[in-house]
């Protein structure tokens, strides 16, 4: 397998994924500041253009990041980070879904519609990035709420929610366009997950 990658909070989600279920494979940089990933040979492997993108070794792409972490939980269910029940499964799909769209997305818009890094090749709109950055510290309290009654966002046991939630925190105070509130839950659950040795590889 090959990893298409650059920096970015949805590829160093595969990276902690992988590293939790002891998975490696060859890694390929992609200048996505320069527009590798929007060049017609990237393309042609991902037509939507993102990364990360895994290679696999019959020339199958698998684009999205939880895409790829699906099928790699496929291939290595233990230890299991999607729900090992279809009750574990809902609630691990839920608190994935809030984590990314109630403030990953929030983030990701803040940051891009504020920042004007990609201004060469999408519309940025400042008023709505300051929108995203309003709405993303709301979301906080929904997760600190839930982790006043369990050790991490799905119940008792660690998932790709808490992966995609801890990634997008460490996003957000490294791009610095969202102010973010002090809880009480989500400091204790952030301090203990994001020491976990899988974030060192991300």
């Amino acid at each position: 397998m090959k990893l298409y990658e650059s920096p970015s909070p949805n590829a160093r989600r595969v990276h902690v994924f992988m590293a939790e279920k002891g998975i490696d494979c060859e890694r390929v940089a992609v200048d996505i500041r320069a527009g590798e990933n929007i060049q017609a040979e990237y393309l042609a492997k991902n037509p939507a253009g993102r990364v990360p993108l895994l290679e696999l070794d019959d020339g199958t792409y698998i684009g999205e990041s939880v895409a790829i972490c699906r099928y790699l939980e496929g291939l290595h269910p233990e230890p299991n980070l999607f729900g090992d029940s279809p009750l574990a499964s809902a609630k691990v799909e839920m608190w994935q879904r809030r984590a990314e769209m109630n403030f990953m997305a929030e983030v990701a818009g803040a940051f891009r519609n504020i920042t004007g890094f990609f201004k060469d090749r999408e519309t940025c709109v400042k008023e709505w990035g300051e929108v995203c950055a309003e709405k993303a510290p709301r979301a906080l309290t929904m997760f600190d709420n839930q982790l006043a009654g369990s050790a991490y966002l799905a119940g008792d046991q660690f998932s790709i929610a808490d992966i995609t939630l801890c990634i997008a925190l460490d996003f957000a105070r490294q791009v610095k366009v969202v102010t973010l509130p002090e809880l009480a839950n989500l400091d204790r659950w952030y301090a203990e997950v994001s020491q976990r040795p899988s974030f060192a590889a991300g």
